[in-house]
């Protein structure tokens, strides 16, 4: 009888994926590739959602449930910084990193488009975990 992946197992498998999000949101934001203005921005907002999704889940462990409101709260509290202004967190944010981590502008459509991600990376997980018997 299989007692199905291990933590450690299933905590790789999720970085790998988280791994492989965080690239296509690089290479969608950084690679010239024609697409609209709105693809690039939104797409790039979603796959970040996914992202914190995949890290949260990865540390975690949690029944899917918490882990979708755990990688919510940090969306929104990250959205939330970007309504401080500090001179710190203002050079950090004039960065390329500080740019992909944090962004500049707050946005509503950004929590949209964070939800989006984190759902769907939520329902990908869920369809990728073995059920229990």
């Amino acid at each position: 009888m299989s007692q199905g992946p291990s933590p450690f197992g299933e905590r790789l498998r999720l970085l790998a994926v988280t791994l492989v999000v965080v690239l296509a949101g690089i290479s969608l934001r950084l690679v010239p590739m024609g697409l609209p203005a709105g693809v690039v921005k939104y797409g790039g907002s979603t796959l970040w959602g996914a992202m914190v999704y995949g890290l949260v889940a990865a540390f975690a462990l949690r029944p899917r449930g918490r882990i979708v409101v755990l990688a919510a709260l940090v969306a929104l509290g990250v959205e939330l910084v970007r309504l401080v202004h500090a001179p710190g967190l203002d050079a950090f944010r004039s960065t390329l990193a500080g740019q992909l981590l944090l962004g500049r502008i707050f946005s509503l459509w950004n929590l949209v488009a964070y939800a989006v991600g984190i759902a769907v990376a939520a329902l990908l997980d869920s369809s990728a975990r073995p059920r229990p018997r």
